[in-house]
C-alpha cells in the first residue's frame, strides 16, 4: 500500500516520496523491509532514540513527534494516535464494516463480553470477540496476550472478522489501551461501563488518571451503558455526547433495575424492570456480580434495538467463562472453584458471592503479581482474611520480584486477624495445603490465575494450569511434599 494511503487523515509536516509500504510497527526489534517505524515514547523507552537504527534495519520511514534531524522522518502531532489511524488505513479500515461494542471497567469485562457475543450469535448475528481470554472471528480463534491488542494486531483482527462475515465485534477495552490511543479513530455503537476500583496504578500513577483513561471510551460511543451503582458512573460521561442509559440493583431511578434477586449454587435469577417491561431473568452463572454482568449485556442489546424477550431468552442459554467462577471437576465432598480475581474489588466480589451459597467454610488461595501495583497487596490480604474462613497466601505471577517479598506485603494487611492462615510461596504446595484442609461442604477458591495456563517467574514463563494441578494432586500423580 502506498504511504499516502496509510497517512490518510493524519496531519504531517514533511514532504515524502510515496513508496509502497508492507508493514507498520512501533517495536524496534520487529523491523521488516519496506516497513514504517512509528516512534512511541513509553514509560521506560523512547522509540525516537531507535529511529536511526530502525531506518538502518530496513524501515523506509520513521514517524516522529519532533524533528530528529534524520532523513525519511515524518513528523506528526501524536504518534500513538497516528499509529492507530495508520494501521486502520493499512487494512482498509475494517472496523467501519463492523458494529463495535466496547466494554471497560475494572471487573466484569470478560464475562460481559462473552455474554454479549453468545447472545448475539444465539439471535443469528455472527460476532467477533477481543479480550483477555482469547480473540475470535466468529468461531475462528486467535491467542490473546493483551486485553486489547496493539494497533496493528487489532486492525488485523478486525480484518479477519470481516473476512469471516462477522456483523458485530464485542471487545474489552483496557485503560492502558485507551491511554495509549490503541482504539483511536474507532466509532463504537455502544460502550459499557461495569465498575471502577483500584487496579493498574503501577501504570497510571493515580486513580484519577486511571478513571480519566476509562472515560475516553465514552467520547467515542453513540450509546453509553453505565452501572449506576458505581460512584464513578457519571464521571465516565465527562467528554461524551452519546446517549446515556443506566442499570442498577440499588437505585430505582435507573433506566433498568434488578428486583427480587435469588442466588443459587448453579446460577442467579431476578426480575429485569424498565419502563413498560418486566420479565424474569435466569443466568447459569452463580455469583452476585453475575447480576451486574448479565444486566450490562442484556441492557446493551435491548438498547441497540433487539427484542426484550428474545434478549433474555438468549441470556438464559448462555454459559459461563473459563476462569470466572469455574467449578473444577473433582470427585470430592467439597467444591473447588477457580476465579481470575486479582484486584481488591475482584477478590471481595468473588468471596462475597460465594459466601451467599457456601454451606460451610471458604478456603481462599491467593497471591499478588510481581512488578505490579504494590499498594493493593495488603488491601487484598485484609479482604481475604476478613471474608474467608481460611487463607492460603502464595505466589501468583511473581515475575522479577522475590515471591517472599510479595507475600510479606500481603501479610501486612493480615496483621491482627484471627483468621487461620497458611503461608506457602510454592503455588502447587499451597493448593495441596488447601485441598488437605478442606472438609465436607467447604469451598476451596483458587483466586488470581483464572483462565491463565502459565506462571511468570523470574526465569521466564512456565506452563501452569490449575485444573491440571488440582486433578494431579487429587489423583496422586503430582506430589507436593
Amino acid at each position: 500500500m502506498k504511504l499516502s494511503e496509510i497517512l490518510k487523515g493524519i496531519k504531517s509536516y514533511d514532504i515524502y516520496e510515496d513508496k509502497d509500504i508492507s508493514y507498520i510497527t512501533s517495536d524496534s526489534r520487529d523491523i521488516r523491509e519496506n516497513s514504517v517505524f512509528v516512534c512511541i515514547k513509553g514509560k521506560n523507552f523512547d522509540g525516537h532514540d531507535a529511529a536511526g537504527e530502525a531506518l538502518g534495519k530496513g524501515a523506509l520511514y520513521a514517524v516522529t513527534e519532533r524533528d530528529l534531524g534524520i532523513k525519511n522522518q515524518i513528523v506528526v502531532e501524536n504518534t500513538r494516535e497516528a499509529l492507530s489511524l495508520m494501521c486502520g488505513n493499512f487494512f482498509g479500515n475494517p472496523a467501519k464494516k463492523l458494529k463495535l461494542i466496547g466494554i471497560t471497567g475494572t471487573n466484569g469485562k470478560t464475562t460481559t463480553s462473552f455474554l454479549i457475543k453468545n447472545m448475539l450469535e444465539k439471535m443469528g448475528h455472527k460476532t467477533g470477540l477481543l479480550g483477555t481470554v482469547k480473540n475470535m472471528a466468529g468461531e475462528k480463534e486467535f491467542p490473546s496476550s493483551l486485553t486489547t491488542p496493539e494497533s496493528f494486531q487489532l486492525h488485523e483482527l478486525f480484518s479477519e472478522m470481516v473476512k469471516e462475515g462477522c456483523e458485530y465485534c464485542v471487545m474489552e477495552v483496557s485503560s492502558q489501551a485507551l491511554a495509549q490511543e490503541r482504539v483511536a479513530g474507532l466509532d463504537f455503537d455502544a460502550a459499557v461501563f461495569t465498575n471502577l476500583t483500584q487496579d493498574h496504578l503501577d501504570y497510571h500513577g493515580t486513580f484519577e488518571n486511571y478513571a480519566e483513561a476509562k472515560s475516553k471510551l465514552f467520547s467515542q460511543a453513540k450509546l453509553c451503558i453505565l452501572n449506576l451503582d458505581d460512584e464513578y458512573a457519571m464521571s465516565m460521561m465527562r467528554n461524551s455526547g452519546g446517549r446515556m442509559v443506566t442499570y442498577s440493583v440499588n437505585h430505582d431511578e435507573s433506566d433498568y433495575t434488578a428486583k427480587y434477586i435469588r442466588y443459587k449454587n448453579d446460577g442467579i435469577e431476578y426480575e429485569l424492570v424498565t419502563m413498560g417491561y418486566i420479565e424474569r431473568v435466569k443466568v447459569k452463572i452463580p455469583g452476585e456480580f453475575t447480576v451486574y454482568n448479565s444486566m450490562a449485556a442484556a441492557v446493551t442489546l435491548i438498547e441497540l434495538g433487539f427484542d426484550f424477550s428474545q434478549v433474555l431468552y438468549a441470556l438464559s442459554l448462555s454459559e459461563g467463562v473459563k476462569g470466572r467462577i469455574e467449578v473444577v471437576p473433582a470427585d470430592t465432598d467439597y467444591t473447588v472453584i477457580i476465579d481470575y480475581a486479582h484486584s481488591p474489588d475482584g477478590l471481595e466480589n468473588i468471596i462475597s458471592s460465594l459466601r451467599k451459597i457456601a454451606k460451610r467454610r471458604i478456603i481462599t488461595v491467593f497471591g499478588c503479581g510481581g512488578d505490579r501495583d504494590r499498594t493493593k497487596r495488603p488491601i487484598m490480604g485484609a479482604i481475604a482474611a476478613k471474608l474467608s474462613d481460611v487463607i492460603v497466601v502464595t505466589s501468583d505471577n511473581p515475575r522479577s520480584e522475590d515471591p517472599n517479598a510479595i507475600i510479606d506485603d500481603i501479610l501486612e494487611g493480615i496483621k491482627g486477624s484471627k483468621t487461620k492462615k497458611i503461608v506457602e510461596p510454592d503455588r502447587t504446595k499451597a493448593i495441596a495445603a488447601a485441598l488437605k484442609e478442606a472438609k465436607t461442604d467447604d469451598i476451596v477458591l483458587l483466586a488470581g490465575k483464572g483462565h491463565e495456563t502459565y506462571q511468570i517467574l523470574s526465569t521466564g514463563k512456565i506452563h501452569y494450569d490449575e485444573r491440571e494441578i488440582v486433578k494431579g494432586l487429587l489423583e496422586g500423580t503430582i506430589k507436593a511434599d
